[in-house]
C-alpha cells in the first residue's frame, strides 16, 4: 500500500464520533503487548511516533500509552486524535512532552512536516459502530499511514480491560489476532467472542474459521479441567498448547501464555479462510 501525507489542517476528519467511553487502565493488555513485541521496531525507527485514534471522552489511554512505549524508547512521543473538537479541548491540560491532541479521524493528522508518519497507530474500540463492510478501507487508509516497518493494533476490549481482542495489521495488512482476558473472570475461552472485532464479530457462526477456533479453544479448555486445580494460568497454558498441537498457527510461546494472551495468524482467522 502507498503511503500517504498528513493532511492540510483544514481538512474535514474522516469519521464519526464514538460513544467515548474510557476508563484508565482499559487498554493495558493491548499497550504491554504492543511494548513487548513491537518494541524492538519502535527502538530502531527514526521517528518514534505512536497514534492514539479515537482516544474518547477522556485522555487516560493516550497518557497511558506513552508511559508504556517509553519503557521500550525512552523518547516515544505520543499523538492523540479525536474526531470531536470537545474532546481535543478537555484533553489539552494533559499535554506534556511527548504527548499532543489534534482534532482529526481516520486521515490521522500528525504535528510536524508534512509526510510525516506513525510508527504506530493504536484504534480501541473505534471500529464497534461500523458495518462490517466498512472495516477494509479503513484498515487500508490507516495502514498507508504507516511508516515503513510500522504497526496498526485494532480491536476490543470490555469497560475494564478484562476481556479484549485485537488485530495486528502492518502496511501489508494484517497479521495476527490476539486474544487476551484476566483469567479469573473467565468461564469459558468463547466468552471472549464477545469482543472479537468487527471483522471477525459476526463470523462468529458455525463454516467460519473463527468460530471452528473458539470451539476448539473451548474443547481444550473443558479436557484442561484438572489444571485448573493448580490455577486459572495452568489451564490456559495447557489449553493454547492443545490448540497448537491441533494445528492452529500460534505465533507467540508460554512467556505471552502465563499473561493469559494466545495470538494466532490471521490467515487462520479471516472470513472464509480454510481450517487449519
Amino acid at each position: 500500500m502507498a503511503r500517504s501525507s498528513s493532511p492540510p489542517p483544514s481538512a474535514r476528519p474522516v469519521g464519526s464520533a464514538t460513544r467515548g467511553t474510557t476508563n484508565p487502565n482499559r487498554l493495558r493488555r493491548m499497550d504491554r503487548w504492543i511494548a513487548a513485541t513491537h518494541g524492538a521496531q519502535l527502538r530502531r525507527t527514526a521517528d518514534p511516533v505512536a497514534v492514539d485514534l479515537g482516544y474518547g471522552a477522556a485522555p487516560w489511554t493516550a497518557v497511558e500509552l506513552l508511559d508504556r512505549l517509553r519503557t521500550a524508547r525512552a523518547d516515544a512521543q505520543v499523538v492523540g486524535v479525536e474526531i470531536d473538537p470537545a474532546r481535543v479541548a478537555a484533553a489539552k491540560p494533559y499535554e506534556r512532552d511527548g504527548l499532543v491532541f489534534l482534532h482529526g479521524g481516520f486521515e490521522v493528522p500528525l504535528p510536524g512536516a508534512p509526510g510525516r508518519s506513525p510508527a504506530l497507530i493504536r484504534a480501541a474500540n473505534v471500529l464497534r459502530q461500523y458495518d462490517e463492510a466498512e472495516v477494509a478501507a479503513v484498515w487500508a487508509r490507516l495502514c498507508a499511514r504507516l511508516a515503513p516497518g510500522g504497526l496498526l493494533v485494532e480491536g476490543t476490549c470490555d469497560e475494564i480491560g478484562r476481556r479484549h481482542v485485537w488485530v495486528a495489521l502492518g502496511p501489508e495488512g494484517p497479521r495476527t489476532v490476539t486474544f487476551a482476558a484476566r483469567l479469573a473472570t473467565l468461564s469459558t475461552p468463547s466468552d471472549l467472542a464477545e469482543r472479537l472485532p468487527k471483522a471477525l464479530i459476526h463470523r462468529n457462526v458455525p463454516g467460519e474459521p473463527v468460530h471452528a477456533f473458539l470451539r476448539d479453544f473451548d474443547r481444550a479448555w473443558a479436557a484442561a479441567a484438572p489444571y485448573g486445580a493448580l490455577s486459572a494460568r495452568q489451564r490456559w497454558i495447557r489449553s493454547v498448547h492443545a490448540l497448537h498441537a491441533a494445528g492452529w498457527p500460534l505465533t507467540d510461546g508460554p512467556r505471552r501464555w502465563r499473561l493469559g494472551e494466545v495470538t494466532v495468524r490471521w490467515a487462520a482467522l479471516a472470513p472464509g479462510a480454510a481450517r487449519p
